[in-house]
């Protein structure tokens, strides 16, 4: 089953680029999360004396929990990142598209 307005829209050359343009933008955040975990994971696996190392004497927060509370902030950034850009940008650009597409097909 193929509706008129769905053609136009995959015909159109802003929505490839739409998909694009998208698909790079979660694929660098997401490259950019499992490079900070899995490096994480390394230096826990690998630097044991560096991540036991305590930030200040005589306090109990080490570098790995202050490692790891920066990673919860850095996701939570990058979540906010992506989703600012995907409700702003790449919706924008998509109702555009839905919208010349309708008004096409009437």
């Amino acid at each position: 089953m193929s509706n008129p307005v769905y053609e136009r829209i995959k015909r159109d050359p802003r929505y490839t680029e739409l998909i694009q343009r998208r698909g790079r933008f979660a694929t660098s955040l997401t490259l950019t999360v499992m490079a900070v975990f899995f490096g994480f994971v390394l230096l826990v696996a690998f630097a044991p004396g560096f991540i036991a190392m305590r930030i200040v004497e005589g306090n109990n927060i080490t570098v790995g929990i202050a490692l790891g509370f920066i990673q919860f902030v850095l996701f939570c950034f990058l979540t906010w990142v992506y989703v600012r850009r995907a409700n702003g940008e790449f919706d924008s650009i998509n109702e555009q598209i839905v919208q010349d597409a309708q008004r096409n097909a009437q």
